[in-house]
């Protein structure tokens, strides 16, 4: 890895690379290329990679959403709502040869900034696999009081909502 690594913009030739990823990552929560794809043309401004020679390390997708109803996992959303009130992150992923760098809280502060300049005045996030912990360390805190029962089961025995100020 050449450091440093710094967060820019995602592009579409990188989502193949973003799938792999992500498949790696998650194996029990897949999603399909498409996915990525319509989040990056929906919101730009949240959609980051880290780039090592042209080899992705990591990425990120954030959009705005609404703060008490994730978006389902592995669904084309079709459009933003109107209304939306946070900037959610959907996932983002650092590849293990380049965690311990800071980088996954190096990404929420500019996920931070994206927000503002946005009107957005809180990111969420759902923490699956047990990374609350991690979430916890970039300013995130679990929700209280929670979701509903049910909303988050999609996403896994350990998912948890979690929120942080902008």
């Amino acid at each position: 890895m050449s450091p440093p690594l710094a967060w820019i913009p995602l592009t579409p030739a990188d989502l193949a690379a973003v799938r792999a990823l992500a498949d790696t990552a998650h194996p029990d929560l897949p999603e399909h290329e498409s996915v990525f794809a319509e989040k990056l043309r929906l919101f730009p401004p949240g959609c980051r990679k880290l780039d090592d020679a042209g080899r992705l390390l990591g990425y990120g997708i954030a959009h705005p959403w609404l703060t008490d109803d994730p978006p389902p996992l592995d669904t084309i959303l079709g459009a933003l709502p109107s209304a939306a009130n946070c900037l959610h992150l959907h996932d983002a992923v650092v590849a293990p040869e380049a965690r311990g760098h800071g980088l996954a809280a190096r990404y929420v502060a500019e996920m931070q900034l994206v927000a503002r300049a946005h009107g957005l005045h809180v990111l969420t996030l759902v923490s699956v696999y047990g990374t609350h912990p991690l979430w916890a360390r970039c300013g995130f805190r679990i929700r209280t009081p929670p979701l509903p029962p049910g909303i988050l089961a999609p996403y896994g025995p350990t998912a948890c909502a979690m929120i942080c100020p902008v």
